[in-house]
């Protein structure tokens, strides 16, 4: 395995206040739902001895999202979850989740509902597939750089897509002012005013947390040490965070980011939501230039890391990652170079507390079907 690590001090923060912070338990169960779906299964939990002997830790675990719900990437689990609880709104049920099922008959074959959403992949075809499932029309916005197979793949499950020539960042506030009437806008960024479907999103996470626990304790695991997430606009990250600072004992959260759409980190530097120009970069999906709202105070006061990786970096990840068979794309793929840059570093992996046995869960979020860019 490659062992390349970034050097920049701007593209790492720590905080070491933040294991001790506490949110509400998530008291929804969002494994209900998404046990309805179609094909709902558990994605699998690979352990990689390699990785942890490199990294000097007690186990490497690697949560594969290459596979989930008919898709090549985790997002479906948020849009998903999402969409029911817009729709049941809609339908005089807040506080509901239907089944897709009951959905498709509460809405008839004349609904003028419909989906949209903003997207630089793996969002928007899985709102797009959700929506060809209820047999709704959606409409997805992409920025121009998202790559001809991504779009071909929205295409196929029948959305309406528009190509935009401007970053992922304008191409949101497009949608949010295209989107009026019976359309629903389904987004996983948040900004004053439109929080719920959002906060949603984030709900929707939650299955897949859940299901690590479960694999771990069959494995016969009771620690957690370290959680890698790889992140865009910090939503992924703040699920994480919801999900393990709401019990007694949590494990260190890292985020990780293309050194090139660095939002996260250098907000977190700046102790505040500081937006930053983006360039291309083959983690397409967290091509993101300006944290969410909703998300960033729990970041602010719960994350224990952020780190960014360089292109190089993440793509000899999913080489490595391929070599022991998971199929990771660069976004999935990132969780493991950013580990690296942080445990191989004495003094960045003594400000996350990092021991020699300690066990460690990097979340590949995609498939390299995700991203024809991952060569």
């Amino acid at each position: 395995m490659v062992t390349s690590t970034s050097d920049s001090t701007a593209g790492w923060y720590s905080n070491p206040a933040a294991r001790s912070w506490r949110t509400e338990p998530v008291r929804l169960d969002m494994r209900e739902f998404h046990n309805s779906l179609p094909g709902y299964a558990p994605t699998p939990l690979t352990p990689l001895p390699e990785a942890a002997a490199i990294l000097k830790v007690g186990a490497v675990f690697v949560k594969d999202e290459s596979q989930r719900l008919g898709l090549p990437a985790f997002k479906i689990l948020g849009a998903s979850y999402a969409i029911s609880r817009a729709l049941s709104a809609r339908l005089g049920a807040p506080g509901v989740a239907y089944s897709l099922d009951e959905l498709r008959k509460r809405l008839g074959a004349d609904s003028a509902l419909s989906l949209a959403a903003a997207t630089d992949g793996n969002h928007g075809r899985a709102v797009a597939h959700v929506a060809n499932l209820l047999g709704l029309p959606a409409t997805i916005y992409v920025p121009a750089e998202v790559s001809r197979a991504a779009m071909d793949a929205i295409r196929s499950e029948g959305a309406t897509l528009i190509e935009l020539s401007v970053p992922y960042d304008d191409v949101v506030k497009y949608a949010r002012n295209a989107t009026v009437g019976d359309a629903v806008l389904i987004q996983d960024s948040s900004w004053r005013g439109y929080e719920e479907i959002p906060q949603w999103v984030v709900d929707g996470y939650d299955t897949l947390f859940a299901e690590i626990d479960e694999q771990l304790r069959s494995a016969g695991i009771e620690r957690l040490d370290l959680i890698v997430v790889p992140s865009g606009v910090g939503s992924f990250a703040q699920a994480a965070l919801r999900h393990y600072r709401s019990t007694e004992h949590t494990p260190s959260v890292l985020s990780v980011e293309p050194d090139t759409a660095s939002s996260v980190t250098t907000s977190l530097r700046a102790g505040r939501i500081t937006p930053v120009s983006t360039a291309d970069t083959v983690m397409t999906g967290l091509n993101c230039g300006t944290v969410s709202e909703l998300a960033w105070p729990i970041l602010l006061a719960g994350l224990d890391a952020s780190v960014t990786v360089t292109d190089s970096e993440a793509l000899a990840a999913v080489h490595d990652l391929a070599s022991h068979g998971v199929d990771s794309g660069p976004c999935g793929a990132s969780t493991l170079a950013g580990a690296r840059a942080v445990l191989i570093d004495p003094d960045r992996r003594a400000e996350l507390g990092i021991t020699d046995d300690a066990v460690v869960v990097l979340l590949s979020t995609e498939g390299r079907a995700a991203n024809p860019k991952a060569p």
